[in-house]
């Protein structure tokens, strides 16, 4: 058969429907998924990437950036919400791409996503280092230099000495920490997750309400620099490449899809997982990035902390305001909140990972071990400690930058088949159930595609050069191991398939 053979729908939803001890557990109500979501969602990008992208790209227009990402991110999330709600199973735009356009194109954004979901986490292991240094440095807890970063970075200390970094130590001990967390439940993840959302999103909620009170309107002005004469560098083209940077603050609610296998009711809880999150984290992402070009001028902002040093601008302007109280304690909440909304980043990107392997495990395109499922715990957890060592390692000696920016373009192009993916459905199958429906379909679909592909091409050509080797990687594993071993296209490999453990 064909490369791009299909995977029948039929097939599919028997295997999502399927039980036993080798199945994943149904256990995800609507607020697990809404939490996951808003978990995966606040992170990195809010607390670290907002000054970055508004300093050198988009000004105080980042809050227009933040718009663009957010309405790019909603248009995929519609398509997403139809898939999920149609496709209840694990494997999210990999599943999906299969039903609908073929075998090789599933592979390939299988391979893609790993660009998301475990280089995401490895991107916010390493933030979440930075913060937890920083936060116990506050404490008087000087956590070895040498130890903090990627290899080669250059690591400034209080008496103005520098220090090479050789290790990321605290990126990796957070890896191993969350992989045991997921290989003893999805439940359990799924708990501790709701908790940490609680607490990050109301240091977010305090930064808008308590900055608020002390903006400068004068910093607003003007709100769209005018260009410097260079695409991406403010003016409009600056407000599209900030979009593209600032896009991988809303990384992350595609990840609630990957759990359609373990949500009690996923024609229904799914979309409202999908877009609840969405929503949320779209009004809290303008808002608070409002807030922030607005307490000081936007060219301060390109720093590893642009939050804190929009706090300590709003410190500044208190003087003996009632708020000022507040104030004062806001740079320990913001560090704690950075600390516990990465932490649930991570939780969420590792747990969409094993779950992508596993389907493509079943369909013969990775080993057999690959789709185990432990036996007590009813998770993937070989793959789950896998992705974990791999989090690890890329997070312990990659610096943050190169990872960023390989997730953003890795989940765009994830964005790119499956609203592609959504038109070809709707043709090929017309008579599907679908509990949820994407709206104006083919233009709505289309212009997802079109959004996702335009913020594609602002970012930086290195960016496109290791995609482009990523996918080479790729394609020598899909023909030196998959396109043997494919049970769609291999029917005689399909009983073996069924039996192994």
């Amino acid at each position: 058969m064909s490369i791009f053979a299909t995977k029948s729908m039929e097939r599919i939803k028997a295997e999502a429907a399927a039980t036993g001890a080798h199945s994943l557990k149904r256990v995800l109500g609507p607020f697990n998924l809404l939490t996951l979501g808003i978990g995966a969602i606040i992170g990195t990008g809010i607390f670290v990437l907002t000054g970055q992208a508004a300093a050198a790209y988009a000004g105080p227009a980042i809050v227009l950036s933040m718009i663009l990402a957010g309405v790019a991110s909603a248009l995929a999330g519609l398509c997403y919400s139809e898939f999920a709600a149609t496709v209840p199973i694990a494997g999210s735009a990999y599943t999906y791409g299969y039903a609908t356009l073929g075998e090789f194109v599933a592979w390939i954004i299988g391979w893609d996503l790993i660009l998301e979901y475990a280089l995401g986490a490895s991107t916010v292991a390493v933030g979440w280092s930075g913060y937890v240094v920083s936060f116990l440095h506050d404490f008087g807890i000087q956590f070895p230099a040498l130890l903090s970063a990627a290899p080669g970075t250059k690591v400034l200390l209080a008496d103005g000495t520098v220090v090479t970094a050789v290790f990321n130590l605290p990126a990796v001990l957070i890896a191993a920490a969350v992989t045991i967390l997921l290989v003893i439940g999805i439940k359990e993840s799924a708990n501790v997750n709701s908790v940490i959302v609680v607490v990050k999103v109301a240091v977010v909620v305090l930064v808008i309400v308590v900055g608020a009170a002390f903006v400068v309107t004068a910093n607003w002005h003007p709100f769209i620099p005018p260009n410097q004469g260079e695409f991406g560098k403010y003016g409009l083209t600056g407000v599209m490449r900030g979009a593209g940077v600032i896009f991988f603050a809303y990384i992350g609610f595609d990840a609630v899809s990957t759990a359609a296998q373990e949500a009690k009711d996923p024609s229904k809880d799914m979309p409202i997982g999908i877009l609840g999150s969405l929503t949320v984290c779209m009004l809290l992402y303008v808002l608070v990035s409002g807030v922030m070009v607005g307490l000081v001028p936007y060219s301060q902002l390109g720093v590893a902390a642009p939050m804190a040093v929009a706090i300590d601008a709003a410190k500044a302007h208190a003087g003996t305001s009632v708020l000022a109280p507040v104030i004062d304690i806001m740079p320990f909440l913001v560090k704690l909140g950075a600390i516990a909304g990465l932490s649930s980043v991570m939780v969420v990107m590792m747990m969409g990972q094993p779950r992508i392997f596993y389907s493509m495990a079943k369909d013969g395109l990775l080993p057999a071990w690959a789709r185990k499922v432990h036996p007590r715990f009813r998770t993937p957890h070989v793959t789950t400690i896998v992705t974990g060592v791999a989090v690890g390692t890329a997070a312990g000696f990659t610096p943050i930058r190169i990872l960023g920016e390989l997730v953003s373009i890795g989940t765009l192009m994830a964005f790119v088949i499956v609203s592609v993916g959504i038109i070809f459905l709707r043709y090929q199958r017309p008579e599907l159930e679908r509990p949820f429906r994407t709206p104006w379909v083919p233009v709505l679909p289309a212009l997802s595609a079109l959004v996702s592909l335009s913020l594609m091409y602002s970012l930086p050509n290195d960016t496109w050069l290791r995609l482009i080797v990523w996918m080479a990687i790729g394609l020598i594993l899909y023909f030196s191991y998959g396109f043997r071993h494919s049970v769609i296209r291999h029917p005689e490999l399909a009983q073996n398939e069924a039996v192994q453990p």
